[in-house]
């Protein structure tokens, strides 16, 4: 293989990685822990928090803020999920690229 089509075979890969990549920030994902749900973009970014008022005269503050850290904990290991699967095949084990 000469050294111009491995070139061009990487820009391509770069170019599928920077295209899942896109897709997994631009996705949601919803996590959820008993009557919250918290909605984060694949960038990490937090787009929402909806508690169920019915349920939330139960529960006290502190609870409540323990359920809103399970939501996002739930939330954000979907996103690493997900960007494994799709960029871990090019990634090949290499730590900290994405």
């Amino acid at each position: 293989m000469n050294i111009q089509a491995m070139m061009k075979q990487a820009q391509n890969i770069q170019k599928e990685m920077m295209k899942a990549k896109n897709e997994i920030d631009n996705k949601l994902y919803k996590g959820t822990s008993s009557f919250v749900e918290v909605t984060v973009k694949g960038t990490k970014e937090i787009e929402s928090v909806v508690i169920n008022k019915e349920e939330l005269d139960s529960y006290d503050i502190e609870m409540l803020q323990d359920l809103i850290v399970v939501a996002l904990n739930d939330a954000m290991k979907q996103i690493d999920k997900e960007t494994e699967e799709k960029l871990g095949k090019y990634t090949k084990g290499l730590p900290g690229l994405f």
